[in-house]
């Protein structure tokens, strides 16, 4: 599943190719067609995410509401556009540029109502401004109260929205963090600085369009090692690394199951708050 930078990404992108210029939606897939008619003549007025949530609003039919869940994909090209395939969900398009939708688990045309009640079940974004309804401390303050381990609270949509999986390991690693330390155990301390790092490492995403999350002393110019070969792509420390050797300290990063998802760490780097060196 898209972490929330890639979705950050695709606002962005729908800004620069869409925003101010009326579209011609179409649905080739058939299940969004009621809604792709009404959106079809309307400029996009803007496009924003809060997580891994996607929102295109048009002035007069309120949002399309997308969440790309696991299969989910966005293509864009520049006009004309090919005859699309009939797995497309949603395709807008208008005299320069066209974007294709394809397997999303949701895509929905909402209301304001609607897409203010999504927003209020999400946690804080580290990618949308920080105010008082996306404030880190709404987060530290139902993390600070939980049993719950921090790794299985950083994917939790409720608490902190956007971080997935690579986010989740890699931000743990960076500050020395045993994941299953319960959330009641972190100091505020901690949590600031994890934060703090969560945003610089997704703006990073979000111009790079790919997760790095090494250090500059730690890439494989600066250590003399092999790039990651990996379709994921990005420079990382512990995920999709188990049995191979930390670039820290040498041990074997370790992998289990945790919130449904294979988590990645190394025993000796993480045992307590301070960053790997």
């Amino acid at each position: 599943m898209p972490e929330g930078h890639t979705i950050h990404r695709l606002a962005a992108d729908h800004r620069s190719r869409f925003q101010g210029h009326p579209v011609r939606a179409t649905s080739p897939q058939g299940k969004f067609s009621d809604g792709a008619a009404l959106v079809t003549g309307q400029p996009l007025e803007t496009a924003e995410a809060h997580g891994k949530h996607l929102f295109l609003g048009f002035a007069v039919t309120g949002w399309i509401h997308i969440h790309l869940g696991l299969f989910g994909k966005y293509a864009f090209g520049d006009a004309p556009a090919p005859p699309p395939t009939d797995t497309v969900r949603l395709r807008l398009a208008n005299g320069t540029h066209y974007s294709d939708l394809r397997g999303p688990t949701t895509c929905a045309l909402i209301t304001d109502g609607e897409k203010q009640e999504i927003h209020a079940r999400l946690g804080p974004d580290p990618l949308r401004p920080q105010d008082g309804e996306n404030d880190p401390d709404r987060a530290w303050r139902r993390v600070s109260r939980s049993r719950t381990t921090i790794a299985a609270l950083l994917l939790d949509q409720k608490v902190i929205a956007g971080v997935g999986n690579v986010y989740r390991a890699e931000v743990l690693f960076r500050h020395g963090i045993d994941p299953y330390t319960p959330g009641k155990d972190l100091t505020h301390r901690q949590w600031t600085a994890i934060w703090a790092d969560l945003v610089d490492l997704m703006r990073e995403g979000v111009r790079n369009n790919r997760i790095d999350t090494v250090r500059p002393e730690h890439t494989p110019e600066a250590m003399g090692r092999p790039p990651r070969v990996d379709d994921h792509g990005g420079e990382v420390y512990v995920y999709r690394r188990a049995r191979m050797a930390c670039h820290i300290c040498g041990g074997e990063i370790r992998t289990a199951d945790l919130a449904a998802r294979n988590l990645f760490w190394c025993p000796k780097c993480q045992r307590g708050g301070g960053a790997p060196s």
